[in-house]
């Protein structure tokens, strides 16, 4: 009987969850899901032009296994592409090296180790910046909320 796959190792978190035919509603596209690991397994082979062995040594997986999941994924992304179908990359049975953190104020995205803990954002030099700029951002839903609270309605006849 069969063990337990292995964990496919991802050098990093895909930078986009999905694709999809542009103009075309997305309640009216099947979905084709591509797995994390074939993802991978396409970036190394396609993007990167790794040789097969090489890539299968950095993903932790035999050669044979490294083929059978490009396969899969040069078959689907075929199929998305000729088929006009949304491919959404999601699932495996993965571990991630490295792992993609977007900053929610400035949009700045950084790439690290998984375990690494980033406090703060590069674009903020200091906290003085930091509490600045809060209070800008923040000022005019407060002025709204009070302005909401004192004003009061009405009806005309």
């Amino acid at each position: 009987m069969r063990g337990p796959y292995r964990k496919r190792r991802i050098d990093q978190p895909p930078g986009f969850k999905n694709f999809k035919p542009t103009g075309i509603p997305r309640k009216l596209i099947k979905k084709l899901t591509i797995t994390v690991d074939e993802y991978e397994a396409l970036r190394l082979a396609d993007y990167e032009q790794m040789e097969h062995q090489a890539a299968s040594e950095k993903m932790a997986i035999s050669r044979p296994t490294f083929t059978r999941l490009i396969e899969k994924a040069r078959n689907k992304l075929a199929r998305a592409i000729i088929e006009g179908r949304e491919l959404v990359v999601e699932g495996g049975n993965i571990e991630f090296l490295n792992t993609r953190r977007r900053c929610r104020d400035c949009g700045d995205e950084q790439v690290g180790p998984s375990a690494e803990v980033i406090d703060d954002c590069p674009e903020w030099t200091s906290i003085h910046d930091y509490l600045k700029s809060f209070i800008v951002r923040n000022a005019g839903r407060i002025i709204w909320k009070t302005w909401l609270k004192n004003i009061s309605f009405k009806k005309s006849r």
